[in-house]
């Protein structure tokens, strides 16, 4: 005979990861209203970076579609193949990023996506974000290779590869359709031998260093 349950199942912990200013944290169905207050503020500036197909409206921002995609990316946590974060610098919220894509076997690779708050951008938080993404697909999930994919006109997201000398490895041609275009992609990547050699100088620089000399370092 099974035990009588005489309580609710507990919610699944939030996995957090810490840098300097900045903190990722796994969102949650609280989160809503600091994270679609942003969306709505900002969808001119986020959204003609998305991936969507042609014709296809805007994604739904509603309580329970953003309470469904908290779900999905918790399972997505639970069996290895993705890791979604929200960006927070203290307790406020000021964008997301993904560590998409998760692949085992011989590969052992994920892609990297971001967004931000358009009144927090240019103030260096987004590089210190990858790189604590990075140290935890390289140190954490023992991956051998990650890769972050820009439009090439997207300037302000080009300059966060360019400010961590992410390896340029060319463009993709067409490689995903964003607001219903298909467009070319710039391709940046680290590899765990990379990531051996300056991970050391990136977290130094991004996560350990006080504001002056990061600055200096900028």
């Amino acid at each position: 005979m099974r035990p009588m349950r005489t309580g609710r199942s507990s919610a699944p912990e939030p996995l957090e990861l810490a840098g300097r200013r900045v903190t990722l944290r796994t969102l949650c169905e609280a989160d809503y209203d600091a994270w679609h207050e942003i969306r709505v503020r900002c969808r001119d500036w986020l959204l003609p970076w998305e991936p969507r197909p042609a014709g296809a409206p805007p994604p739904s921002e509603d309580r329970a579609s953003f309470a469904a995609r908290c779900a999905l990316r918790e399972r997505e946590r639970q069996v290895g193949t993705g890791y979604g974060f929200g960006i927070f610098v203290g307790a406020r919220l000021v964008g997301e990023l993904t560590l998409s894509s998760v692949q085992r076997g011989p590969f052992q690779s994920a892609s990297i996506g971001y967004w931000i708050d358009r009144d927090w951008a240019g103030q260096s938080l987004m590089p210190e974000a990858v790189v604590v993404a990075l140290r935890f697909a390289f140190e954490t999930l023992q991956l051998h290779r990650v890769e972050v994919s820009i439009i090439p006109r997207n300037r302000a997201s080009r300059r966060v590869a360019e400010k961590l000398d992410l390896r340029l490895e060319g463009i993709s041609e067409r490689y995903l359709e964003i607001d219903g275009r298909w467009e070319d992609h710039v391709r940046y990547a680290m590899t765990a031998e990379e990531w051996q050699q300056r991970g050391p100088e990136l977290v130094s620089a991004w996560l350990d260093a006080p504001a002056g000399e990061q600055a200096e370092r900028r």
